[in-house]
């Protein structure tokens, strides 16, 4: 097997100081690559739909929820490690579009909630699949086999 860029990056270390790395180290590495990988191919994909990474996560989460895809902004927020101010933003922006409407709260008179719309759920489900093939892609060459022992090892990993 040929030394791929990890394998340069974590030998170079090594050489130039040795006993830093651990036995994590190029573990991490790896798995930084590749997120960096998925990212790039999520934002080619939302790029092409005219979405920035905040906007799909929101609609996506919103869709997720299934029927009628609402939530209050504060779960919302929640379920996307974003603060209040920047899920607001993000919303104002997606109102705009005409992607989602803010709603009154059926349960507090005093609440809203975010919407999709009918365009928003459409575009929600194109962007899924879209993100979906383009991950696919970046692991067509690999066996199932070796995609199973990956995922099943990173869930281990990952339970940590």
């Amino acid at each position: 097997m040929s030394a791929d860029r990890v394998d340069r990056l974590i030998a170079s270390w090594q050489r130039e100081l040795p006993g830093v790395l651990y036995p994590t180290s190029e573990l991490t590495k790896r798995i930084l690559v590749l997120a960096t990988e998925l990212n790039e191919a999520t934002r080619r994909v939302l790029r092409d739909l005219g979405l920035t990474t905040a906007e799909f996560d929101v609609i996506v989460s919103l869709r997720r929820s299934g029927p009628p895809y609402r939530q209050k902004p504060s779960d919302l927020s929640r379920s996307l490690l974003l603060s209040t101010g920047g899920t607001s933003n993000v919303t104002n922006q997606l109102v705009r579009r005409g992607l989602v409407v803010r709603e009154p709260d059926p349960e507090d008179g005093r609440g809203t909630q975010i919407r999709l719309t009918d365009e928003g759920v459409t575009l929600a489900e194109r962007a899924v699949q879209a993100s979906a093939v383009a991950h696919h892609e970046l692991w067509s060459d690999l066996p199932d086999d070796a995609v199973k022992q990956a995922t099943v090892a990173l869930r281990d990993v990952s339970r940590s």
